[in-house]
């Protein structure tokens, strides 16, 4: 486990996934999921080179199937430490044998995380190193401690969006990304959480004007969490757990029945040879 630290927060970021896995204020207070495994017990997952699940685990490419499983492979693979200094760290994933038999392509992904003050500053870099256009979805999937430690019930803590939210919401339905929509559970800018809303599983929002949020209870300490470059947003926890996932995506589930090239997946992103394609997210504790 590599910590980081600042004046306001201190990080733990474990090399297996170059996984978030603590974040905690100047008291010592988890920020993180406790990742009770009765429930869940990722932490802050990173999601690489798919987000989400494809149909049968499976996908094609040039006529060819390949085999990646639900949120692919980074988060299960040990990155190297490129670079460490007291506030910040990057660690390195690069392809393998054994990332090409499933993924035939050559990359390096980058992931730096960066305490300033009372902020987290994550940015993913992923670069292809192939001769060909390479496919690719990212996703962070962190899990926020729910309630926050600082004494207010669990009831009292909402997601405050920057803008109004009107937008329909996609589900997961049976075999992907169901084809209609639902209403969304949002009042103006406001989600009050409840269980109630993850018993179908994730909120998942793919047209969000927002590109930030509030989270925690209203007359306590929040959560500011911005995610400036895209509007594909999942929410998610498991009825009961102590957490709550907010997770800014550049990618989504197959639809249900989808058959079709990769390239042609919804979300996917197509990186010439040698590009760089950056992903960030950040996350301020407001007291």
């Amino acid at each position: 486990m590599i910590e980081i630290a600042s004046a306001r927060l201190t990080a733990a970021i474990n090399p297996h996934g170059a996984e978030l896995s603590s974040l905690r204020d100047p008291a010592g207070r988890e920020l993180m999921t406790d990742a009770d495994p009765a429930f869940w017990s990722g932490r802050a997952p990173l999601l690489f080179p798919i987000v989400g699940r494809l149909v049968a685990d499976r996908y094609r490419l040039d006529g060819r199937d390949y085999s990646l499983p639900q949120h692919g492979f980074a988060r299960r693979r040990d990155f190297a430490l490129a670079e460490q200094g007291a506030d910040r760290v990057t660690f390195r994933l690069e392809d393998d044998a054994e990332t090409r038999a499933v993924y035939p392509f050559a990359f390096t992904l980058d992931a730096t995380y960066r305490l300033d003050d009372a902020t987290l500053w994550i940015e993913i870099a992923v670069t292809n190193r192939d001769t060909h256009d390479m496919p690719a979805s990212f996703g962070f999937h962190p899990a926020f401690a729910w309630p926050l430690p600082y004494g207010r019930p669990r009831g009292d803590h909402r997601i405050l969006f920057d803008e109004p939210e009107f937008s329909s919401l996609r589900y997961i339905g049976e075999g992907g990304i169901a084809p209609d929509r639902r209403t969304s559970p949002v009042v103006g800018q406001t989600l009050p959480l409840s269980d109630d809303l993850f018993t179908a599983d994730a909120l998942i929002w793919d047209q969000l004007a927002s590109r930030g949020l509030l989270y925690g209870a209203e007359d306590g300490p929040q959560l500011r969490i911005r995610f400036p470059d895209t509007g594909l947003l999942g929410i998610w926890t498991k009825p009961g757990a102590r957490f709550v996932c907010v997770e800014p995506w550049w990618g989504i589930a197959d639809p249900a029945g989808f058959d079709g090239e990769i390239w042609d997946k919804p979300g996917i992103q197509r990186l010439a040879p040698g590009e760089t394609r950056r992903f960030g997210m950040d996350v301020t504790l407001l007291d």
